[in-house]
């Protein structure tokens, strides 16, 4: 059992003070292209196409500088970096409102790219990591309850906005969040201890715990199998709705069945917080991919529909929710806790490339074959990530 004292001034005071700062930087930066990105394109009288290709350059960018984030979260610490990426996000939403040319809008997505790598999960994964070490895991549990809020929170914040400051305001006010509200938390609350410090003090004669070297085929299968799952729900993000209107389920229902995805993940991730504490998070990703694939076998033989979809999504959120915890809890398993910021980072940069390259491979699919062709892609990515967690094989 955890004590208060331990969320005032123990290592456990990171989760909350990450909770916030994750459904910030998630709902500042990553959820409100869906809402601000047209309105943008249709003032500059640029495509809705290059518009969001904007947010994939940033998406290419974190996926870039991610190692060199990760290695800098072990050196420094989250509270340094992660500070530094609050700064660098509100610098790029600032910058976003004037950027008139599209050559200056792609620069201030690399911007926002950035600060991306240094404040989303991975980063943050890196940071419980840093503190906990090899007992991250369920800090990480913890820290993704929180984070499966912020798209509930944030798209309703930002059509509130919309409809009182325009799109404008709306990036300014979430600029000053990140610079008034993250920063600081970050800078100054997160714990600045090292695990290290922990282990120097404890029993030497304690059992070493066995781990697999962070390389060679054990380090190709989880980047592999993380790589492959960013595909499904990047790409399911931005067309499964449309896909279930295009099967005729009315405009309302279809938002409707949308809402069901965050909770879904929510759910999930406190079945998994309560109970699965005991078990292996290859066992929690193998059970999340396999849940996951019975969802696409359902809409291929019972076809879509409005019950089947709100099925689909559901499913979908959970086994979501599942695979987010083992991004962070797999690899602090095999690997170890030493140098796992630079691992995270390592993980990420595939793992981000992938879902920034998703949705356009996606609308290629549904454009050259049909919404099954696309759903049938984004399935056998899922089924590439369940084989590559089959293979990896425990230390022994």
């Amino acid at each position: 059992m955890i004590s208060p004292r331990e969320f005032i001034d123990g290592p456990w005071r990171a989760v909350p003070v990450l909770g916030i700062t994750q459904i910030l930087t998630w709902g500042t930066i990553f959820y409100t292209p869906v809402l601000i990105v047209p309105l943008i394109a249709a003032e500059r009288g640029w495509s809705i196409t290059f518009a969001m290709g904007g947010f994939s350059i940033g998406l290419l960018v974190a996926g870039l500088v991610a190692p060199y984030v990760g290695r800098s979260i072990d050196r420094f610490g989250g509270h340094v970096v992660m500070a530094l990426g609050s700064l660098i996000g509100a610098l790029g939403l600032f910058l976003i409102t004037s950027a008139a040319h599209p050559i200056a809008y792609c620069a201030v997505w690399m911007v926002l790219g950035v600060a991306m790598a240094a404040n989303l999960y991975d980063a943050a994964f890196s940071t419980l990591g840093r503190i906990f070490g090899v007992g991250a895991r369920r800090p990480i549990t913890a820290l993704t309850l929180a984070g499966g809020f912020a798209s509930t929170v944030s798209w309703p914040m930002t059509h509130f906005l919309l409809e009182r400051v325009d799109w404008r305001g709306s990036y300014l006010i979430y600029a000053a969040m990140l610079a008034f509200v993250a920063a600081p938390l970050h800078a100054l609350v997160l714990p600045r201890t090292r695990y290290e410090s922990d282990i120097a003090a404890a029993d030497s004669e304690s059992a070493p715990v066995k781990v697999l070297p962070a390389y060679g085929l054990p380090f190709i299968l989880v980047a592999s199998a993380f790589a492959s799952y960013a595909f499904v729900p990047s790409g399911l993000s931005a067309h499964l709705l449309a896909i279930f209107a295009r099967e005729g389920i009315g405009a309302a229902t279809v938002v409707w069945i949308g809402a069901l995805f965050g909770p879904a993940q929510v759910g999930a991730r406190l079945i998994e917080f309560a109970f699965g504490r005991n078990l292996h998070p290859l066992w929690i990703a193998r059970f999340a991919l396999t849940t996951f694939l019975c969802a696409f076998l359902m809409l291929a033989l019972l076809g879509v529909s409005t019950a089947t979809a709100a099925a689909f999504a559901l499913m979908f959120g959970g086994a979501n929710g599942l695979v987010t915890i083992t991004r962070g809890a797999v690899p602090l398993a095999l690997f170890g806790a030493s140098g796992y910021g630079r691992l995270m980072g390592r993980l990420a940069g595939p793992f981000l490339l992938v879902q920034a390259a998703a949705p356009f491979i996606m609308a290629f699919m549904i454009e050259r074959t049909s919404d099954l062709g696309a759903l049938t892609l984004a399935a056998g990515f899922a089924t590439v990530a369940l084989i590559c967690f089959i293979l990896i094989r425990r230390p022994a």
